[in-house]
């Protein structure tokens, strides 16, 4: 079962663009499905292509990389000899297939790409990058694109479920709630894209097994175990701290402010010394960090704070199963509580962790805020999530909370609105009800995340 992929388009346009003056680079988690969108691509645009796969540490196509690089003719004939594929001038493709296991080769597209003849597609899940490029030279003629999991468009498009997709936009760009049974259906989808996540062959299993979430939890199981093995062949200075970290985001974020409380993970730990933690963690985009903005008036990037940070899992689906064991997925019937919203405990961070996913594969950075107000000794401001419009002269702030329930207030939003008001564009509740505005806020069904 072949998934469609918003990322063709992407490529589509590289191709049209670079016309072989620039290689691509896939960036993306494990099992996010790089390769199958690379091969796919090259069968469907391309006269023939050659796949080489470095993980499989192919010692013979790897000194073809280290004797012949200044001999391009040899190079490609025995790269050609070696996989059976006659390669055409312009008409052909190599993919470069978890490239970050054999640095020469991404070094070599510099020369690769001057030679003019054929294309060129990497793939990398960019696990442990820093060891690998440190001794080779980064070539200028990559251009590069992250791959995140499915998004709820993709999702539905898998379902058979799009033209619900075209009506959800048409009320969003309206401002009008959908119909009631629509909705309703429309909120049966998000949890489903919710429980299940987003990673390609957890979905297939879920679709081809009748939508059962049994199914696809096996496959998720199996990614977890394969990010797990991948931690531990990590540097060992932080790998135990990486690990911690890992083990850890599904007890984070289910505390009420969901940030890292560095000294809770481990008594007298600080935010430096769990740098290189995050760093591989969103390198590798296993997970999505979100850091404090402490003055959103002026930017956000610009005073963000690493601090304070919340870790986000990249894949909600994959947070559903690393929070609950086997054995609490089927006696506490888990899946069917959130489905008919019956689950008290932990459904916030789901909802949450969702939408931080929805807006990530949307390229947004992720930032929040809160206002420690010293007379009540609290914080009486917390935002889940800031964005902007990154415009230098007309500068703006969208201010996000998420209420996994019907009944919440809206205090927060009120203060920050206030606060910030001649900065602000629109503010945004995502609930699970149906659109609304009402005080100007714009009140949002969860599965709306994915237009903003």
């Amino acid at each position: 079962m072949i998934l469609k992929r918003k990322i063709y388009d992407k490529l589509l346009k590289w191709k049209q663009e670079t016309n072989g003056e620039k290689a691509i680079l896939i960036e993306g988690a494990r099992r996010i499905g790089k390769s199958t969108i690379a091969q796919e691509f090259a069968k469907n645009e391309y006269d023939s292509y050659i796949l080489i796969d470095f993980a499989k540490k192919d010692k013979e196509v790897e000194l073809y990389f280290e004797k012949f690089l200044n001999d391009m003719n040899t190079l490609f004939m025995m790269l050609q000899a070696h996989f059976g594929v006659q390669l055409q001038k312009r008409k052909s493709v190599i993919i470069f297939d978890e490239v970050q296991m054999f640095p020469q080769a991404r070094a070599a597209i510099k020369y690769l790409v001057a030679d003019g003849r054929y294309d060129y597609i990497e793939t990398g899940s960019l696990i442990s990058i820093k060891e690998n490029v440190k001794n080779i030279v980064i070539p200028s003629e990559e251009r590069h694109i992250s791959m995140y999991p499915l998004d709820f468009e993709e999702f539905c498009d898998a379902l058979n479920e799009k033209v619900i997709i075209e009506y959800i936009k048409k009320c969003f760009h309206e401002r009008k709630p959908l119909e009631e049974s629509l909705h309703k259906k429309a909120m049966l989808l998000f949890k489903q894209y919710m429980l299940v996540g987003g990673m390609p062959m957890s979905i297939i299993k879920f679709i081809e097994n009748d939508k059962s979430f049994f199914e696809a939890d096996k496959e998720k199981r199996d990614i977890l175990k394969l990010y797990r093995e991948d931690i531990m062949k990590i540097n060992a200075q932080y790998r135990s701290k990486v690990l911690a970290i890992f083990d850890q985001i599904p007890g984070l974020l289910s505390k009420h402010e969901k940030r890292v409380v560095f000294k809770e993970i481990k008594e007298g730990s600080q935010a430096d010394q769990y740098e290189e933690t995050f760093f591989w963690l969103a390198d590798s985009m296993i997970s999505n960090e979100c850091f404090l903005c402490s003055d959103p008036s002026v930017g956000l990037s610009i005073n963000e704070v690493r601090t304070y940070v919340k870790c986000y899992l990249g894949d909600t689906g994959l947070l559903v199963s690393h929070a609950f064991d086997e054995n609490e997925l089927l006696e506490d019937e888990v899946y069917k509580q959130i489905l008919l919203d019956k689950l008290s405990l932990n459904k916030g961070m789901f909802y949450e962790n969702m939408i931080a996913q929805m807006l990530v594969s949307n390229n947004h950075k992720l930032y929040f805020y809160t206002h420690y107000n010293e007379e009540k000794h609290r914080n009486d401001i917390e935002i889940d999530f800031l964005l902007s419009n990154n415009s230098k002269l007309k500068y703006k702030l969208f201010p996000i909370e998420v209420k996994s329930g019907k009944k919440y207030t809206i205090n927060s939003l009120l203060r920050f609105k206030e606060k910030y008001n001649d900065r602000i564009g629109e503010c945004y509740i995502i609930h699970p009800k149906n659109l609304s505005i009402k005080d100007e806020i714009i009140c949002i069904p969860a599965y709306m995340t994915f237009l903003l």
